[in-house]
């Protein structure tokens, strides 16, 4: 039987997209398993969930651990004693700095609600939104030290519609976020991704 995967998720609030890569790992064939949720906020939804399905869990306070190496050093002493292979940020409203990066370089991804470059950041549906355009959508892309900046693996064009609001539009696009990021896993762990300069070769 071939070795699944191992990932870790770090997430900050509901963990919708921590729940979708959860139910990947239950599919027949699935070559990846969560070993590890790690959350900044201990009021996460995402955390509790988490125990609920009997994944291993853990709060770690940014405020009680400064600097932000600190912070950082805790995560990822968490990660490598779970044997973490790839950190997938899934609504993890912090920027990753150098001891985490250096930790697990190129092997941290996050999914991001626009086709990057455009609109990074936070209220990336409503940037959209506001700015008028007719097509959104999703990203997974490879971490850097920027914020939404990294080499992007995969997107998924979303239609804007004449009446959207901020939460019709996310919803819409949360749904394609739920199935890019689990097939960007898939690929990492099939070995089937290339990064060239800023490309990342399928």
């Amino acid at each position: 039987m071939t070795q699944k995967g191992r990932i870790a998720v770090l997430l900050s609030g509901r963990g919708s997209n921590f729940e979708a890569l959860y139910r990947s790992t239950l599919q027949p064939g699935a070559n990846f398993e969560i070993v590890l949720v790690i959350s900044d906020n201990k009021d996460a939804r995402g955390l509790e969930r988490a125990r609920q399905l009997g994944v291993p869990a853990y709060y770690v306070s940014p405020r009680k651990l400064k600097p932000k190496t600190a912070y950082e050093q805790a995560v990822t002493d968490l990660l490598h004693e779970h044997r973490t292979e790839l950190v997938c940020l899934a609504g993890y409203m912090r920027i990753v700095g150098d001891t985490l990066l250096q930790a697990f370089n190129k092997r941290i991804i996050n999914i991001h609600p626009s086709l990057l470059p455009a609109f990074p950041g936070l209220n990336a549906q409503q940037q959209a939104l506001d700015y008028g355009v007719k097509i959104s959508g999703c990203t997974v892309h490879f971490v850097d030290p920027g914020v939404d900046t990294g080499p992007i693996i995969l997107q998924q064009a979303v239609n804007v519609h004449a009446d959207d609001n901020e939460e019709s539009l996310s919803l819409r696009i949360l749904a394609q976020e739920h199935q890019l990021f689990s097939q960007a896993v898939t690929l990492f762990f099939e070995n089937r991704l290339k990064i060239n300069g800023r490309q990342v070769i399928i």
